[in-house]
């Protein structure tokens, strides 16, 4: 059984929530998400509640009940208080500028990485090897943020690269003469 799935999403005051059959939207002060619930739950508004149950007993239907439970948390917290990810640039040289819609990249390699930035998602840089990404959408700050950090990964024997803030990156010691 579904521990996430039993609790209800309670839905804050200053957010409003639709349910139009499998369709859950939530609107707040930040925006408004849309999240397609699978057909093996079943979701129902019951006041200021939005409940999440299972159709059946398969497992399918169990792994979408704490699934979809979880989607909506998300959408709830993304439209009130947005999501976050810092990501941490080290190396000789290695920098991050946010150069109009493009975030501009010097990573070591011959040219400078240019990364387009997409809709819904912010990205600032409150010092060069610094960049924070933001948004209402818990996916897709999440994926931006990896496919920036994809441009060049921390390698183990000197930690330089992009990382997470907070990633701890096993260091090697390498050969000793």
């Amino acid at each position: 059984m579904s521990r996430v799935g039993k609790k209800p999403v309670a839905i804050p005051a200053g957010v409003t929530a639709r349910i139009e059959g499998q369709n859950v939207a939530v609107k707040g002060t930040k925006g408004e998400l849309k999240f397609a619930a699978p057909d093996e739950v079943e979701v129902v508004l019951e006041g200021n509640l939005i409940k999440v149950t299972p159709r059946s007993e398969s497992n399918r239907a169990r792994a979408m009940w704490g699934m979809s439970r979880a989607m909506i948390q998300n959408l709830v917290a993304g439209v009130t208080k947005g999501y976050e990810k810092r990501l941490e640039i080290s190396g000789v040289g290695f920098k991050a500028a946010v150069a109009g819609k493009n975030l501009q990249l010097s990573l070591g390699y011959s040219h400078d990485v240019t990364y387009p930035i997409p809709a819904g998602v912010t990205i600032a840089t409150p010092r060069p090897t610094e960049v924070t990404v933001s948004g209402i959408d818990k996916r897709q700050v999440g994926e931006v943020a990896a496919q920036i950090r994809a441009f060049r990964r921390p390698e183990p024997y000197k930690g330089k690269g992009v990382k997470y803030a907070g990633e701890f990156i096993f260091r090697k010691e390498g050969k000793k003469k």
